[in-house]
């Protein structure tokens, strides 16, 4: 067994869960991993976080409880380890928003209006304590990764260009950072619970990274999902419905709405190539087109006009040439 395995099952020793039989679940693009414990007719989740890689448990503790506490459902933590990096998590299933919906999708509507109105109850409630603040200044920083890594130019000026107009609109537009965002709430991190009610039949993951930020981001991480197509309807249908919660003014929500899209899309694209370019995770440089889609529909907004033409002229179109010279360097491209 490597290292990580022997903590791990000595972690679980001293636990309920001593004798329960283990088993692989589905990892993401962190460096954590995750397995199903299996006891009996009950099973929980192992986190296994490894703080040399990186990885600490206490963020995601402190948002899982601050979650619960407004009533929503976060996996709740039945032991911890936080100086190893090791969770024993409440398991709340396979259902999946993604998975629920590709063998059902007449339920969209349904599950996005639950997702939404999670969000909305979210955001009726102040953050937690020294959250950190998702700021302009950072989140035009992370939207220049698209200019590091997908067009490759990371010293370059119009990548400098780039990233002070997007912190001027977002000053503009969004410079509120009054909520808890939890940063990737989209289809594959959310849980279909039909068995509890309201609000808490949406069951919530990967929220580790949350911070203070505007409530329209959360939103657009919802309805311009990188991995599933949302159709226009139900993303327009989805957004009336979270202002009849919150009664904010439309027009300049909506300006928000599309400045944060396009932050948060063009930090993706950057993601997703360095994904496939640094880490060797090609796969990753497939999902690109339809995030560029998205960005297009969000660089059409007013608001974006002074960003337009600098993505435009300076970000080549996912191609299908263009990203077979991605894939054809995956792995092979330690810095930008």
């Amino acid at each position: 067994m490597t290292d990580r395995t022997e903590l791990a099952h000595a972690f679980v020793a001293q636990t309920d869960w001593a004798t329960a039989d283990w088993a692989p679940l589905a990892g993401d693009a962190s460096n954590r991993r995750y397995l199903r414990l299996h006891m009996d007719d009950q099973s929980a989740v192992l986190m296994d976080a490894p703080p040399e890689r990186g990885e600490d448990v206490v963020p995601f503790i402190t948002i899982a409880e601050h979650l619960a506490s407004v009533g929503l459902s976060a996996p709740r933590i039945l032991a911890q380890d936080r100086v190893q990096g090791f969770l024993l998590l409440e398991d709340l299933g396979d259902d999946l928003y993604a998975r629920v919906l590709a063998r059902m999708p007449e339920h969209e509507g349904a599950l996005y209006t639950a997702a939404v109105a999670a969000l909305a109850h979210l955001h009726a409630t102040p953050p937690p304590d020294a959250l950190p603040t998702y700021s302009p200044a950072m989140m035009a920083a992370l939207a220049a990764l698209a200019f590091d890594w997908y067009a490759g130019v990371p010293q370059s000026p119009e990548r400098q260009t780039a990233r002070d107009v997007m912190a001027r609109l977002m000053m503009r537009h969004a410079p509120e950072a009054d909520v808890l965002i939890q940063r990737d709430y989209h289809a594959e991190n959310l849980l279909w619970l039909p068995e509890r009610a309201g609000v808490a039949r949406v069951g919530l993951l990967d929220f580790q990274d949350a911070m203070a930020g505007h409530r329209a981001y959360d939103l657009v991480s919802l309805l311009q999902d990188a991995r599933r197509d949302v159709p226009p309807e139900t993303e327009a249908a989805m957004i009336t419905h979270y202002l009849s919660l919150t009664r904010l003014d439309p027009a300049r929500f909506d300006s928000a709405y599309h400045v944060l899209g396009a932050q948060r899309n063009l930090r993706i694209i950057g993601v997703f190539a360095r994904l496939c370019l640094r880490d060797g995770k090609a796969h990753y440089a497939g999902l690109i087109p339809r995030v560029w889609a998205l960005l297009q529909r969000d660089l059409a907004h007013p608001a974006l006009a002074d960003l337009r033409p600098l993505i435009a002229e300076h970000l080549p179109e996912p191609t299908p040439d263009f990203l077979a010279s991605i894939t054809s360097r995956s792995g092979t491209c330690p810095t930008p």
